[in-house]
């Protein structure tokens, strides 16, 4: 492979939005090239449950989470602070399984057809109907369309001169897996002061404990040892976790300024996927399944368009923003003001009160920010 080589379509990043589109591109014939970062596999930050929403469509993928031990997952449980607990069955289920493993197999499956280059991007530009991707190591890129996949935020935010990059995020997530007694069926969420901790089995039967905290939380104590058993430990539930459970990472991974604030499904013509579009709120559990049918919306509609003959830019991304905005966006309002309510002292008290004397609310909150089987 080299730069002078032509391809359909640049994909820049390879978490699941990337993988799953380069996956299901490059078997439809389309000449894909994804540019990554990392090799894999590789451990990341990540709550690592996912909707059953979009087991079909991975399936018909040929990849089955299940044939490498995902756990499937049918409950769901939530704590107050004070550690009042709040049960009900999930209404679709999902799975649980870590990202070193899931996007190593999206990566083995697309990597038979799909190029690829694991170099750091460093720019993507726009011009005469087609881009170029430029690398750290000053390699450049071409093709027709580019796809955006990093993530959460990125250098790459701030060249594309995005609005939310400019204003400073008070959130950092935490994740490590841990040997513990905790049922393979069921995904928690556990409330603290400043934040709230998922818990879920994944394939290797680890359990996958990430949190999201603000920085006026964790600036009190001295390190994450300290957060965990100051601040996590007053919820009662997290507390006899984090007692019994036994570390498997030499230390937890972390990431910083999480921004949660609204972004553009197309930026100068790229089309953003996953978490580079919008990010869901962890709490709701549903942002590994977004970006996979992110990653269907735009594979179906680039197909459908390939196949009428010379794809037409402008409609293909008035068709994509439209599909995106009617899949995601609703769900997208639900998970903030959810997270606005928990986090509100007098809100969260309030709320998961009636939710407790009215069990049957709580599915259908979980349904507002899930979708249906794709």
């Amino acid at each position: 492979m080299t730069s002078e080589d032509s391809w359909d379509i640049l994909i820049v990043g390879g978490g699941l939005a990337g993988l799953t589109a380069a996956l299901h591109l490059s078997k439809a014939g389309v000449k894909v090239l994804l540019i990554e970062k990392q090799t894999y596999p590789q451990h990341k930050v990540c709550g690592e449950y996912v909707s059953n929403e979009v087991l079909p469509y991975v399936r018909s993928l040929g990849i089955d989470p299940m044939a490498v031990g995902a756990k499937q997952i049918t409950q769901f449980e939530m704590s107050t602070k004070k550690g009042a607990l709040l049960q009900a069955k999930l209404p679709l289920g999902g799975f649980g399984i870590s990202r070193y493993a899931f996007d190593h197999a999206l990566y083995i499956a697309a990597s038979k057809q799909a190029d690829f280059a694991f170099e750091t991007v460093r720019s993507i530009a726009f011009s005469g109907d087609r881009f170029t991707v430029t690398t750290q190591s000053d390699r450049s890129y071409q093709a027709p369309f580019a796809i955006g996949a990093y993530g959460k935020r990125s250098t790459l935010d701030k060249t594309l001169v995005r609005s939310f990059i400019q204003q400073k995020s008070p959130w950092l997530g935490v994740k490590a897996h841990y040997q513990a007694d905790f049922p393979e069926d069921t995904v928690a969420l556990h409330n603290f002061n400043g934040g709230y901790c998922g818990l879920s089995k994944t394939e290797t039967g680890a359990v996958n404990a990430c949190y999201l905290t603000t920085y006026e939380s964790f600036k009190r104590t001295e390190n994450i040892v300290a957060f965990q058993q100051e601040v996590l430990s007053q919820n009662p539930n997290l507390k006899a976790f984090f007692q019994e459970a036994v570390p498997l990472f030499e230390k937890p991974l972390t990431i910083s300024q999480i921004s949660f604030q609204k972004k553009e499904p197309i930026v100068d013509h790229v089309f953003m996927l996953g978490d580079s579009a919008g990010l869901i709120h962890p709490l709701c559990g549903n942002g590994m399944a977004m970006a996979i049918h992110a990653a269907k919306l735009f594979s179906e509609l680039y197909l459908e368009a390939k196949q009428a003959g010379v794809i037409d830019r402008a409609q293909l991304e008035n068709d994509y923003k439209k599909a995106w905005k009617s899949t995601f966006e609703n769900r997208l309002k639900s998970g903030r003001r959810i997270q606005s309510a928990l986090l509100h002292p007098v809100a969260a008290t309030v709320g998961l009160g009636l939710v407790k004397t009215i069990p049957s609310i709580l599915p259908s909150i979980i349904k507002r920010t899930h979708g249906t089987l794709v």
